[in-house]
């Protein structure tokens, strides 16, 4: 086990990440004015005058999310398998990061007139949402026979299972147009439903590994 203050600093990082990325883009959200969080993604933030706030949230979050991967390829180092989570755990990290810079275009921008850093955009997007249960459940493979870990690997798979069933909600929503009827108003609101649960679990992945740091 390591123990050393790096580690318990990359494991910090994975605390505060999460608990950043999504405190800034709920108040600001709620403060933004005609912008409502039900309907809109949370990309959209990061347009107009004060869209600096959000794009300062996807560079700083994804930057210690990416330190907190290290960490957790440091705490899960004994076999090269165990490295699959956290280097999933990096391409998530480092597709939000990447977001702040590459801006997503305005919601209903259609595909004929979408800029580069737009395109760029919905791929890291892409992405990253689809990384999100996947990680879930190969951490929960490898914690399931780690001494110590199998409770937490339990609220892994949890976690895992809830990932699937609100991103396939996410998709087939904004992606049917049958259903994107029916659900155009509240597109945001579906992306909140796996984004948050996902950086929760992240956040009490960083609090049991600082709490396993001697």
């Amino acid at each position: 086990m390591p123990n050393s203050k790096p580690h318990r600093l990359t494991a910090l990082a994975g605390i505060t990440g999460p608990a950043i990325f999504v405190t800034v883009f709920t108040i600001e959200g709620v403060l933004r004015p005609g912008y409502n969080p039900l309907s809109t993604y949370v990309s959209a933030l990061s347009l107009g005058p004060r869209g600096w706030i959000q794009i300062i949230n996807f560079i700083v979050s994804g930057t210690l999310l990416l330190v907190f991967a290290r960490g957790a390829a440091i705490e899960f180092k004994k076999e090269k398998a165990s490295q699959a989570g956290p280097v999933q755990l990096a391409i998530i990290a480092t597709g939000i990061l990447l977001s702040g810079p590459f801006v997503m275009d305005p919601m209903g921008t259609p595909p004929a007139q979408a800029s580069v850093h737009g395109l760029v955009h919905g791929i890291l997007g892409g992405i990253v949402f689809l990384l999100m249960p996947i990680s879930c459940i190969v951490f929960y493979r490898r914690l399931r026979t780690e001494t110590g870990w199998q409770s937490f690997s339990k609220w892994t798979l949890v976690m895992g299972i809830l990932l699937i069933a609100t991103l396939t909600l996410f998709t087939f929503a904004t992606k049917i147009p049958s259903l994107q009827v029916i659900f155009s108003n509240w597109f945001g609101l579906l992306q909140r439903l796996v984004l948050i649960p996902f950086m929760f679990w992240v956040l009490t992945l960083g609090v049991t590994i600082y709490r396993k740091v001697d």
